[in-house]
């Protein structure tokens, strides 16, 4: 009898411990691989669309692109106004670019001047 239970209990523990070596090495590939194709997708995702991704970079290449432009105005108008300060300079004065400024400024004209009014349409 013993060994009737003995022989009953082998059994139920054998049925109880059965596993598929097949079908756990499938599904522990396929988890793999899964695994590994979440990380890229993750991962391309991210130098798409991330901080420092491609549509990153195309911004800001458009920021440089205005802010050099900007840039390149604003010395244009620098070196135009640098330009009429060096007229205005002490050793190098001109005198018709002075009298042009008082006289635009101070709204007179020179008693020898011959003012003509001409009406607009």
């Amino acid at each position: 009898m013993a060994y009737v239970n003995a022989a009953v209990r082998l059994r139920i523990h054998d049925y109880a411990m059965v596993s598929h070596p097949r079908l756990r090495s499938a599904l522990t590939t396929l988890a793999l691989y899964v695994l590994a194709a979440m990380l890229i997708g993750y991962f391309g995702i991210n130098a798409y669309t991330g901080n420092h991704g491609l549509n990153a970079r195309h911004a800001l290449d458009q920021q440089f692109a205005t802010l050099t432009a900007e840039l390149q105005s604003v010395r244009a108008e620098r070196n135009r106004w640098q330009r009429r300060i060096n007229l205005l300079k002490a050793d190098r004065l001109d005198p018709d670019m002075l009298d042009e400024r008082a006289r635009a400024l101070l709204g007179m004209v020179d008693a020898r001047d011959t003012v003509m009014l001409i009406k607009r349409p």
